[in-house]
């Protein structure tokens, strides 16, 4: 490639230059100058420096299947020969997307049969809030307009999208959300269990705030609950098993809709095809995105429940939304052999009955222990490791999310790479981790947590 012409510092005076980052404090970038990745294969990635780094976050919670797999290459310079593109719009369509379809509905729950293309998990959200208020306006009711989120919940980065999700910081850039959407509190037991309170109290309270919710708006007015079914880029906060049933019964209850976002915990992760399947739940909406190419191409697709799909169809009307991208035959084509690779190698029943319980085990034996962790937590292939100053107080360090950061950086250095989220590290690998993998992971994890108690001790 041409960047082989080109060397470390070249690169980065270019990026710095001319390339804006997502999620980026661009001074600090500046100042530091990008990591420049270049290749990758299987587990790990490079940078221009040749070193070998173990991706313990699947590229952005998306590359399910690994690194370097040719055939997806192959299956995309297929259709690009045969078909690079056409939209979906004027009643037309191509092959690739509707036998997508066809296979999003054969593994998704038996509710859900329709599919809606997009090219991110956040258009997809945009999709949902979109879709679940036209369906309510469709069954005469326009006022029940109302969608319940969460704090710390993350549906993406566009004005919808981050009005739906539940980051401070995010509504503070935004100055002007959507309106009539309302945020509770999150199943977050580490730090919002009260003393004394089991999980299984803590799991039904943090649901009942759904309610409470619900009911002060009036429940003629609130169209949804949107969740994830375990929050992800908020720091993998997993919910205690109470949880989800007690928010199935509410929805139920009060006729209000189920929006699941599955954009990270999606296509195997969680050891189902879907978490939905593995919480017994049947919702409205499924948006998902990212594992459904491996990250391969860039494409979306919220599932849609038959309840809203049989409105559509029945009462007719134009829906007026989509996208140019909707669709799109390249990225279609290169997500249903994405999804024949999955099934194929088995790595959903990999991570069910292999992987995914090793990970938990992994976690808790290891580094459940160190002297700054205080607690480790996983579902399916997603964990999160707490960083603490005092492990009986759960007391953080100082300087806000500095000591992950610390973390962060010496896992890197280790070859392990990591994401720190406020006071938590989180992992997010790709489904070809192995036992053998986990344990590579652990043991770096272990140095770089040795090596930031050190320095965090000295402040």
């Amino acid at each position: 490639m041409t960047y082989q012409n080109f060397s470390l510092k070249q690169l980065q005076d270019i990026d710095a230059a001319h390339h804006l980052h997502p999620f980026t404090d661009h001074k600090d970038l500046r100042d530091a100058g990008a990591r420049i990745i270049t290749h990758a294969q299987g587990p790990f990635v490079y940078d221009t420096e040749g070193n070998e780094i173990l991706d313990g976050m699947a590229g952005l919670w998306c590359v399910n299947i690994g690194y370097g797999r040719d055939e997806l290459a192959d299956v995309a310079y297929a259709q690009m020969k045969e078909l690079p593109y056409y939209n979906s719009f004027f009643r037309c369509s191509t092959p690739s997307p509707v036998l997508l379809a066809q296979k999003l509905a054969e593994i998704a729950p038996k509710n859900v049969n329709q599919v809606f293309y997009g090219s991110s998990g956040s258009e997809a959200n945009d999709t949902a809030l979109r879709l679940v208020r036209h369906y309510w306006a469709l069954e005469g009711k326009p006022q029940k307009n109302r969608i319940i989120s969460r704090k710390w919940a993350y549906h993406g980065s566009t004005i919808a999208g981050t009005s739906l999700g539940g980051m401070e910081a995010m509504h503070g850039q935004l100055h002007g959300a959507v309106p009539n959407i309302a945020h509770v509190m999150p199943p977050y037991a580490f730090e919002l269990k009260e003393k004394g309170e089991s999980d299984h109290d803590f799991g039904l309270r943090a649901a009942r705030a759904v309610e409470d919710a619900i009911l002060e708006a009036g429940p003629e007015n609130v169209a949804a609950f949107i969740g994830e079914p375990a929050m992800g880029a908020g720091g993998v906060k997993v919910p205690p098993e109470s949880y989800w049933p007690e928010i199935d019964r509410i929805c139920k209850k009060h006729d209000v809709l189920l929006m699941l976002d599955e954009v990270i915990t999606g296509y195997g992760r969680t050891g189902e095809w879907f978490a939905a399947q593995r919480l017994g739940l049947e919702p409205d909406t499924i948006t998902t995105a990212k594992a459904l190419t491996s990250g391969y191409q860039p494409l979306s697709a919220l599932l849609v429940g038959d309840r809203i799909a049989a409105t559509l169809v029945e009462k007719g009307g134009e829906f007026y939304h989509g996208y140019t991208y909707s669709g799109h035959p390249v990225a279609c084509a290169v997500a249903l052999r994405n999804l024949e690779i999955i099934e194929r190698e088995g790595l959903i029943e990999r991570v069910r009955e292999d992987t995914g319980p090793y990970f938990a085990e992994a976690l808790e034996e290891r580094l459940a222990g160190h002297g700054i962790v205080g607690e480790t937590r996983s579902f399916g292939l997603m964990g999160a490791i707490e960083i603490v100053s005092h492990k009986d107080t759960r007391k953080r360090f100082d300087g806000g999310g500095a000591a992950a950061v610390a973390v962060r950086d010496h896992a890197i250095a280790e070859g392990m790479m990591m994401r720190a989220v406020g006071n938590t590290m989180i992992l997010s690998p790709p489904l070809i981790w192995t036992r053998e993998t986990i344990d590579m992971a652990c043991d770096r994890i272990v140095r770089a947590l040795d090596k930031a108690e050190i320095d965090l001790r000295k402040t």
